[in-house]
């Protein structure tokens, strides 16, 4: 019973929604010239006009008109285009992972904060974002979480390294004062290597040439004599020469 229900009802607002097409598209009056022109009411129906008659369109589901330029025909996502008062839209055809069928939406996982689906003719593709950031799906982009509008992800997911090392949170401040862009931290038991943080947040492995070590008080390779306990690192291999 329930599912006749739900078909009787999408049936009748079809029926209601090509009706309000029409009378719009009755109502609609060419008086700007000949181009490209917005329905006054509904944001992915727009018109074109030629010689006073108007022929009515309708963006791809998902979709919005651009309004800027009359000369162009263009439709975008709703993050691009500023629909003001003309808030209402065609009825949605979903599919899974596609809330419509097309455009870019935050993936189903709540805790899949850093992927997202970008969805055409309601195929969904699954995107990841750079490294450190989340899906913002207010702009329809990839965001820092301090500058995303979603209050579900407030910190991006962590890249782990196969030894375990993953960047800590915060920012590093250099010898000169300033935030460093790419962090880098000693590992704990070898004095030649270290840890680089892209951006802060992606972690790559690094080591100092041969006769140099890590030192985590200048952010730099250096003599093992200017850094407190990796001054003998390199006695072992003088001894095998």
């Amino acid at each position: 019973m329930r599912v006749v229900m739900s078909s009787i009802f999408r049936l009748v607002f079809t029926l209601v929604f090509l009706l309000e097409i029409q009378i719009n598209a009755q109502n609609f009056k060419c008086t700007q010239g000949t181009g490209f022109f917005p329905d006054p009411v509904q944001c992915d129906l727009y018109y074109v006009c030629s010689k006073g008659i108007g022929e009515e369109r309708l963006c791809p589901d998902g979709l919005v008109f651009d309004d800027k330029d009359p000369n162009h025909e263009r439709c975008d996502i709703p993050a691009n285009v500023k629909c003001g008062d003309r808030t209402v839209l065609q009825e949605a055809k979903p599919s899974k992972g596609c809330p419509r069928a097309n455009g870019y939406y935050r993936h189903e996982d709540p805790l899949a904060c850093d992927k997202f689906y970008n969805c055409v003719d309601g195929l969904p593709h699954e995107l990841p974002c750079p490294p450190g950031l989340v899906y913002d799906d207010t702009d329809s982009t990839c965001a820092w979480p301090r500058d995303n509008h979603r209050k579900d992800c407030t910190k991006a997911k962590k890249d782990v390294l196969d030894d375990g090392f993953s960047c800590p949170d915060g920012e590093v401040i250099g010898p000169g004062g300033r935030a460093l862009p790419h962090p880098t931290f000693a590992h704990p038991d070898d004095c030649q290597k270290f840890y680089i943080c892209r951006n802060g947040v992606q972690p790559q492995k690094g080591s100092c040439s041969y006769g140099s070590v890590y030192n985590d008080e200048t952010f730099t390779c250096d003599d093992p004599d200017n850094v407190p306990g990796c001054e003998k690192y390199y006695d072992e291999d003088d001894k095998k020469n």
